[in-house]
């Protein structure tokens, strides 16, 4: 089990599989890309499979999503997530993606024994898309939500980000869009995880702001506090249902006393938080040979050491030599 000093234990493991990104979203990364991870310091398919392997069936996880950067760019993904679904217990497993790509892993994703998919999606306007991430493909990534919801990566969730002056406006518009084609649509709070620490809370799109725009068109109704459970998004049923929009709202609603995740970076390093500060080695322990149950224990002593809540409001939380897109989200 993973448990910290104020009671709560962490079921749901995060693992970032590259730091690389075929975007270059402008709230992520600078336009040039980052100074990406060497190869020896990514942990291999063998390395990633034992963590989770160990995570699994000793200290209670039971959900595994796959991050990056962009993990359909890790070579090998499927076979890495047939290995993952042929653990006992089967852990639950999702993958987020900037959907580039998924029109032709989709159907593959699914037989290897993916569950679901989130897809980022930040407008509808190709225009607005290409500079947001300084690349035109928009189109890709349509086809690539429509791939998904046809393979059976269901519930297909679409994470949004709003940016003042850019795709603010773009609210309703897309709840109409994510209704009409079955996809659960997510916004999420623009957070302090750009490398050229651009980020200012002032003129931020907050989670109220979100809400005031789509209830110009739509009716939503909250669901109770026993339906969110320990999920990072608040949830309101659309027009009395049965669809729903969640807002993740990090950065004025912080969820900090329910969270139950664990996150291992890209090369080896456990997160607790992924707005900490520090982090804790695992990749030494398995390269040195340690057993598994020296790597639980390391794993245990880190999230023991969890804070009450993330240090958000502290800008020096920002490693400017780390690659964060190493971290995952």
């Amino acid at each position: 089990m993973l448990i910290d000093t104020y009671g709560r234990v962490a079921t749901d493991l995060r693992v970032s599989l590259t730091d690389r990104c075929n975007l270059r979203c402008t709230y992520c990364m600078p336009e040039e890309g980052l100074r990406w991870l060497a190869k020896p310091d990514l942990l291999s398919d063998d390395e990633i499979v034992r963590l989770i392997r160990i995570a699994v069936t000793t200290l209670g996880i039971t959900e595994v999503r796959f991050t990056g950067g962009e993990p359909l760019l890790r070579p090998g993904l499927v076979g890495l997530i047939e290995r993952c679904a042929a653990l006992e217990p089967r852990p639950k497993m999702s993958l987020t993606t900037n959907g580039i790509g998924l029109k032709h892993t989709a159907s593959a994703l699914k037989a290897a024994g993916l569950d679901r998919v989130n897809v980022s999606l930040d407008t509808l306007r190709p225009d607005v898309f290409k500079t947001l991430t300084r690349r035109d493909r928009h189109h890709d990534v349509l086809a690539g939500l429509e791939a998904a919801r046809d393979a059976g990566l269901t519930p297909v969730k679409v994470n949004t980000v709003l940016m003042p002056g850019l795709n603010d406006d773009e609210a309703p518009e897309l709840l109409a869009w994510a209704v009409e084609h079955e996809y659960e649509l997510r916004f999420i709070e623009q957070m302090p995880l750009d490398a050229q620490h651009g980020w200012k809370r002032d003129g931020m799109i907050t989670a109220g702001d979100i809400l005031t725009s789509l209830r110009t068109r739509f009716t939503l109704t909250a669901e109770s506090d026993d339906e969110r459970g320990s999920a990072p998004a608040e949830r309101w049923i659309v027009d009395g249902g049965p669809r729903r929009v969640g807002v993740i709202a990090s950065v004025t609603r912080p969820f900090c006393s329910a969270c139950d995740r664990t996150r291992l970076t890209a090369d080896g390093q456990v997160r607790t938080c992924l707005f900490a500060r520090e982090e804790t080695d695992l990749r030494a322990a398995l390269r040195s040979d340690a057993p598994d149950e020296d790597i639980a224990r390391i794993w245990r002593l880190a999230m023991w050491g969890k804070k009450a809540g993330s240090d958000l409001d502290d800008p020096s939380f920002l490693q400017p030599d780390r690659p964060m897109s190493a971290i995952g989200g």
